[in-house]
């Protein structure tokens, strides 16, 4: 039966426990994309999880909708991911890199003045996140088939990148509304060639993004982080059972390291579902996941391993606690995202620390 501490090989990676910290955006780099001292030390704290997947990291300046989020696709930004890799590695944990295009979820103001592009001219409801003053997105711009295949190729570019950079893989960005999500569901793709329509055209730039990867770290190497559920930046789907099923059935033909989904906990939940489907890609399960929730879902196999966000940015030291059913920090909200301040972001006591203060006190 596994457990949290069970260890895990996810294709050519082996995790010394199931506890994955989970891809979280910070804002935390600078102008220029390149990651910062800061978070180097975030990441070595929070290495004792069985992998680290890095925040979601932009395969070119085009593909941004935040500002301050990291980048691969300059030397510097690979200067400056080494010393987060290497600090990772010296404290023994694995790290891999989420690729990142986040399509219309971005505004001409973060693009130099270029219109976002999207999968079809579907305008999306809301505001653009952590612009003052607030603006509405646009409607985007539907990109050619030629374009399709440029950012196809930047993803290969920046996946060679990450592996310069030093890291143990990486991992598609499919979820979240973001650009290969926008192609996945039937709602913002309404395109009429051959990357619309049927569920095997919305798929292709999905699996072409996902070959791009292969070619450079081979598929045990590569995973693929999906949001099945539809329920952020105005997503839907037709029927989604049809399309995470069929994606997870091509997905599982190339043997790829393993899948993520961010799928709170219900009866209408998929994953399982996907994870038939998939021809035995491990499973990584996340969102809002309890202490409970996690052994649960290990112990009746119905995960391989359990994915938390939130918990990490206040717990670096999370899976110790997991382990010992120690308490919590307290999440600061203030300064989450988007500022340059250590408070809220590296400093953040360990259960050690803690029981340290408590003794002196």
């Amino acid at each position: 039966m596994a457990e949290l501490n069970s260890p895990l090989t996810l294709g050519a990676l082996e995790l010394k426990n199931r506890v994955i910290m989970a891809p979280l955006t910070r804002s935390r780099a600078t102008a220029d994309r390149v990651p910062t001292p800061m978070m180097v030390e975030y990441y070595a704290q929070r290495a004792s999880a069985g992998l680290i997947i890095s925040e979601a990291t932009v395969i070119s300046e085009e593909a941004n909708g935040y500002l301050n989020t990291p980048g691969l696709f300059t030397d510097a930004q690979v200067e400056g991911w080494k010393k987060v890799t290497q600090a990772v590695h010296e404290k023994g944990g694995l790290i891999i890199a989420q690729l990142w295009h986040v399509g219309r979820v971005s505004h001409p103001d973060l693009l130099n003045g270029e219109t976002p592009v999207s999968a079809s001219a579907v305008q999306q409801a809301g505001h653009v996140s952590l612009l003052r003053p607030k603006r509405p997105y646009v409607t985007p711009r539907p990109l050619e088939v030629s374009e399709i295949h440029t950012i196809t190729e930047q993803y290969k570019q920046a996946a060679i990148r990450a592996k310069d950079a030093g890291f143990d893989g990486v991992e598609l960005h499919a979820a979240n509304g973001y650009l290969i999500d926008q192609f996945l569901q039937s709602k913002t793709n309404q395109r009429e060639d051959e990357y619309g329509g049927s569920v095997e055209n919305r798929t292709r730039f999905l699996l072409e993004a996902t070959d791009a990867l292969i070619e450079v770290w081979g598929a045990d190497r590569v995973g693929v982080h999906f949001a099945p559920r539809g329920d952020d930046h105005d997503m839907g789907d037709n029927d989604p059972r049809e399309t995470f099923g069929y994606a997870m059935e091509q997905l599982g033909k190339r043997k790829i390291a393993f899948f993520f989904t961010r799928e709170y906990l219900a009866e209408d939940s998929i994953s399982e579902y996907m994870k038939e489907r998939s021809g035995g890609v491990p499973y990584i399960a996340n969102m809002q996941l309890s202490r409970e929730d996690a052994i649960e879902l290990l112990a009746a196999e119905k995960a391989d391993a359990v994915a938390f966000g939130k918990a990490y940015i206040a717990n670096p030291d999370l899976y110790e606690r997991l382990l010992q059913n120690a308490p919590l920090n307290e999440l600061k909200m203030e300064n989450m995202i988007g500022s340059q301040v250590a408070e809220g972001y590296i400093d953040y006591p360990t259960l050690a620390e803690v029981k340290v203060l408590s003794t002196i006190e």
